[in-house]
């Protein structure tokens, strides 16, 4: 036998999902804040949980199926149940779940996890890489790049201690052609009378 359960919006916190709010988790917190719109109801913030959308009596915290779901963790647990569910727990691994299987498959309860869900790794996908889009006319002939030789770099480190200088070699610049000198002028001499 099925159960119809009501169904109720989903009770989200405020600024959730927004990609500037990418820290805000998308369980329920109630709002505390003097002015937070969430908390004084506005209607654009969305619903909040209210004792209204709760089930009825008769059918409330049982499975879709029409049954409790009881969560088991070991097989001793099986020896007092009857018209339940089972629900496996995540922590209870392969050799005690595959007994416990067994063991409600003779008292004929239903295993809703009979297969553990493994995580699977998402596999990066490689993103296509742009192609230049071309203009329409003829094709523009590629230039060729010349290559010119780059100058080796004069390296020079500072001497260590009772190592001198190496001295470069000097170049000899071209001898430049100094002017000649102007003819000295002949001082004459004047007689002139001497006063007694």
């Amino acid at each position: 036998m099925e159960i119809k359960k009501r169904k109720h919006p989903k009770f989200r916190r405020p600024n959730y999902g927004r990609s500037c709010r990418s820290r805000i988790k998308k369980n329920w917190r109630s709002q505390r804040g003097t002015d937070n719109k969430k908390r004084r109801k506005f209607a654009y913030m969305g619903a909040s949980p209210s004792i209204g959308y709760s089930q009825p009596s008769k059918i409330r915290n049982l499975h879709p199926r029409g049954m409790p779901e009881v969560l088991v963790q070991s097989a001793k647990e099986l020896s007092s149940l009857k018209n339940v569910l089972i629900r496996i727990a995540s922590g209870v691994g392969k050799r005690k779940r595959q007994e416990i299987i067994k063991l409600a498959d003779l008292a004929k309860l239903r295993v809703l996890n009979r297969e553990k869900k493994q995580k699977q790794k998402k596999k990066r996908v490689k993103k296509p890489e742009k192609k230049e889009k071309k203009k329409q006319g003829a094709p523009k002939p590629e230039k060729k790049k010349e290559e010119k030789p780059k100058p080796e770099a004069k390296k020079e480190h500072a001497p260590k201690k009772g190592e001198e200088k190496a001295e470069k070699p000097k170049q000899e610049k071209p001898a430049e052609k100094k002017p000649e000198p102007a003819e000295k002028k002949q001082e004459i001499k004047y007689d002139v009378p001497q006063k007694k």
